[in-house]
């Protein structure tokens, strides 16, 4: 799947999947593998254990405890907002001036 047409600081919906209706940033794209991650989705529980040393030292100290990270989802559970119309939209592309760009598909923009 190495031709995607999402991209990092997209803005998506998440249209299938335990977080449908979510909408987010894309903070990573993976095309190879169909992956994407997008800030505020697909939240998972980590423990992390507390690091750095804690008297005297120019290392801070990182908090233990359970924190929130965010995981991949699949590139097929997610749909482009268009920053014009704010609807959903699927990506098309277009010439313009010898440069191919995307463009949505309901109301013509360049995304």
């Amino acid at each position: 799947m190495p031709g995607v047409d999402i991209r990092k600081d997209d803005n998506v919906i998440v249209i299938a999947g335990k977080d449908r209706g979510k909408q987010g940033r894309v903070v990573r794209v993976m095309p190879r593998d169909g992956r994407i991650m997008v800030d505020g989705v697909a939240l998972a529980k980590k423990h992390a254990r507390a690091s750095g040393r804690a008297s005297g030292s120019s290392q801070a100290l990182q908090q233990g405890g359970i924190i929130d990270v965010e995981t991949f989802i699949s590139i097929s559970n997610v749909s482009l907002v268009c920053k014009k119309c704010g609807q959903l939209t699927r990506v098309g592309h277009s010439m313009v001036d010898g440069v191919k760009v995307r463009i949505c598909r309901k109301c013509e923009a360049e995304l």
